[in-house]
């Protein structure tokens, strides 16, 4: 017997996610109804909505946290299979770029302020360490961005050479160093301090310059700049 799935299209006009959005704009619609529009269609017991109910609660009911789960988590939500959960990870990933995008449409990076909105966004829902730089040309615009390595909760290693290869790679005349803190400290330990240090001299030899090391938590951000340690 096949099982019956509640579908968007047996509810009434006035409920439909999809035809809301046509008749009134996206900004109309609730977190919920924007999520039961991506997964489309229920089980037999709940509704594309009951289920985007659950997933938003999965994430405290707010889109930060939601932003931080994983496809994985997703499906907890009895009725979320693996596509589904594909799709709203998606959706969220185009979301974060999206946002991190504001950043890159500057001419010319100027401040660590700007670049460090563009880091918090691209990192803000890494739970574990992440060690990434940016690549920039001699106007001081990005070139690249890209995440060098991945770490555990407390900590990740970067590697040099491969830091000084990709920058060479990308014809970048200048990097920033950034990385993550998923526990929200901003202050840099002994071992950044050592790590910045030794890419800053080994840059040296290929007159490629270390422009900043920027620390970056979903409460602030710490520049080595700034603060005079670089």
């Amino acid at each position: 017997m096949q099982e019956h799935k509640y579908s968007i299209k047996q509810w009434a006009k006035d409920d439909r996610p999809r035809e809301k959005l046509l008749l009134k704009g996206a900004e109309n619609l609730s977190h919920s109804e924007l999520l039961a529009i991506l997964i489309h269609n229920g089980t037999k017991d709940k509704t594309a909505l009951d289920l985007a109910k659950e997933i938003l609660k999965l994430g405290k009911d707010n889109l930060n946290e939601l932003g931080k789960l994983t496809v994985k988590d997703l499906m907890k939500v009895k009725g979320i299979g693996e596509a589904k959960a594909i799709t709203i990870a998606a959706a969220l990933e185009l979301g974060r770029r999206r946002h991190a995008s504001l950043a890159l449409e500057r001419q010319v990076i100027s401040t660590s302020n700007e670049i460090a909105q563009y880091l918090q966004s691209m990192l803000k829902d890494y739970r574990h360490e992440v060690f990434a730089v940016i690549f920039l040309n001699r106007a001081n615009k990005i070139r690249h961005f890209e995440i060098i390595s991945e770490g555990g909760i407390t900590g990740t290693v970067a590697d040099p050479r491969v830091i000084l290869k990709k920058a060479l790679d990308e014809d970048a005349v200048s990097i920033i160093l950034c990385h993550n803190h998923p526990s929200g400290s901003l202050k840099p330990s002994r071992a950044d301090e050592e790590l910045t240090s030794k890419i800053r001299e080994a840059a040296k030899f290929f007159d490629i310059r270390v422009v900043d090391h920027i620390i970056v938590s979903e409460s602030g951000y710490y520049s080595f700049a700034d603060e005079g340690i670089l």
